[in-house]
């Protein structure tokens, strides 16, 4: 980076467009931090699952209002110095990257209150600078002022492919077709819903990375970076 003065960079796009990929690849290159959003609402899908308030047809939201302070999500690097996803103590990274909790977590993201106590702390970690962040709200609702707006798409065959290759590496047995599925209905979701819906900010730069390699997008995105005028 061109400049000592430290920034927030926010990604936002639609889901496996490999935004946390190139959020934590930037991060690592600058020096930044690295705020994992979906990874806090999958946590917070998570606790709800285990204690039975999400099922498929509905979501207990009163039980989860009275105790969503209970909630405590943190973020450690492992000796690889992989970023894991802590929730109330319990390292949960590989628990949350589920069908189940993905789809859950799709649902209680837009609950009202859960987004207003998520971008709360958000916006804590991020007043000192120096943060990526990916979701779907970055740039609209949590980091509004981000200095740098990055908005990923590819097409949903595409993600869902990348998301499908994830899954087999981690030792599942997916169905492609039930994959791309719940791919079309969360993003349906994200982008209709009425809490925070996912759109591109009006100062986003868009990158389509259909056909981009992470290490394309990695030099695409610092170069962005260092165009940047302070």
């Amino acid at each position: 980076m061109k400049t000592s003065k430290k920034i927030n960079i926010a990604i936002d796009g639609f889901s496996s467009c490999g935004k946390s990929t190139i959020a934590k690849g930037l991060a690592k290159k600058l020096g930044y931090t690295y705020i994992d959003s979906g990874a806090m609402y999958r946590a917070i899908a998570l606790y709800a699952i285990r204690k039975g308030w999400v099922t498929e047809t509905e979501i207990d939201k009163a039980q989860l209002q009275a105790h969503i302070s209970d909630i405590k999500i943190a973020f450690k690097t492992n000796n690889l110095g992989q970023q894991e996803t802590f929730l109330n103590g319990e390292n949960v990274e590989n628990e949350i990257r589920t069908l189940e909790v993905a789809d859950g977590a799709s649902r209680v993201s837009a609950i009202g209150f859960v987004r207003k106590e998520l971008v709360r702390q958000q916006q804590e970690i991020g007043r000192e600078k120096g943060v990526v962040m990916d979701g779907r709200d970055i740039g609209t609702v949590v980091f509004p002022d981000a200095e740098l707006k990055l908005f990923l798409t590819a097409s949903p065959e595409i993600r869902a492919k990348r998301r499908f290759d994830e899954m087999v590496a981690k030792g599942e047995n997916p169905n492609f077709e039930d994959v791309l599925e719940n791919l079309k209905e969360r993003d349906l979701r994200d982008t209709t819903r009425s809490e925070s819906p996912l759109y591109k900010a009006d100062d986003a730069i868009e990158l389509d990375n259909s056909d981009f390699t992470v290490e394309e997008q990695l030099e695409w995105v610092v170069q962005k970076v260092n165009s940047l005028q302070f």
